[in-house]
């Protein structure tokens, strides 16, 4: 749904986009008339599998949850995108190919949209974006990287305890069930482990 978000929302992204790149206000500009603004009600859907994904997403209230289901309904949890966090299908969104994710709303959220074509507008009309969004993508690969190969070598607890490291403005918001989906376990291990952790 689309909604007008406070100028605090835009201040945040450019802030963002500022971590890599320095933008003219005429550029500002011109990056701001590109996006639009959208909102989701807790538990509501953002995006669903079987569809493109027409946006890349950045959060500027609330969480948000991307999520698949295998072949035996299992939930596997991709990542939880909080404020000054993007968020998406790369694949689905770059290769114009059904997505296999859902993205959901844990909290009341709102965020900001760039479609395809505004993407495209963006990197002709002001090229040093390319430069942010391989930033980006390099940061989303090298942790995507990370995550497999912890899941590999790492026990469940070392890969909770990285999580609560990397993450703590991300864990007292989100459920036990959501958590142990993202570690890839039950949640009754994840609380045998926090009840071990606990003792400590």
């Amino acid at each position: 749904m689309e909604v007008q978000l406070p100028e605090s929302a835009y201040h945040l992204i450019f802030k963002n986009v500022g971590r890599f790149i320095d933008l003219s206000d005429e550029e500002k500009v011109l990056f701001k008339s590109l996006l639009k603004s959208g909102s989701a009600k807790r538990k509501e859907f953002v995006m669903q599998p079987g569809k493109v994904a027409m946006h890349e997403y950045f959060v500027t209230k609330g969480c948000l949850k991307v999520y698949s289901i295998d072949r035996n309904g299992v939930e596997h949890v991709s990542m939880f995108a909080i404020e000054d966090f993007w968020t998406g299908d790369m694949a689905s969104f770059m290769l114009e190919q059904p997505s296999t994710y859902f993205i959901k709303a844990l909290e009341d959220s709102e965020f900001l949209m760039i479609s395809k074509e505004s993407f495209e507008c963006l990197f002709q009309e002001i090229p040093k974006f390319e430069r942010f969004y391989r930033n980006l993508y390099q940061r989303s690969l090298v942790g995507y990287i990370e995550r497999t190969n912890q899941g590999i070598s790492l026990t469940a607890e070392a890969r909770y305890e990285i999580f609560l490291n990397k993450y703590p403005h991300i864990a007292n918001r989100i459920t036990q069930k959501d958590l142990a989906a993202y570690l890839g376990i039950t949640p009754e291990f994840l609380s045998m482990i926090r009840s071990k952790m606990s003792k400590r």
